[in-house]
């Protein structure tokens, strides 16, 4: 689990994500004005949560799936475009999601 600068420490299976803006000109280089531009869905992982949910995890008695986190800090990912809940980390608005509205780490 990580800190950021915001001091937000996800819980249980939450990402922290700085949304990178998308493109504002298309392919054929015609400047789109904000109201068209679509909304991102590639961001930069900046906190985690640990994953892990009850006590019991570890053990794997209480019937319940122990979530394990596979992102990490500083990865890049595509999420689903209506996940998530936006927060205010300074003048910035970054997402709060879980780890499942995470659909592929970008390389």
């Amino acid at each position: 689990m990580s800190k950021t600068q915001g001091n937000i420490k996800p819980l249980f299976d939450y990402v922290l994500i700085r949304p990178i803006e998308g493109e504002s000109k298309t392919a054929s280089g015609i400047v789109l004005p904000d109201s068209v531009e679509k909304k991102s869905q590639v961001g930069e992982v900046m906190a985690v949560g640990p994953g892990q949910t009850g006590d019991c995890c570890g053990k794997n008695s209480c019937g319940s799936e122990c979530l394990k986190m596979v992102v990490k800090v500083g990865q890049k990912v595509l999420y689903k475009k209506w996940g998530g809940n936006e927060v205010k980390v300074g003048n910035a608005e970054w997402l709060l999601l879980e780890q499942k509205d995470v659909m592929a780490i970008v390389e």
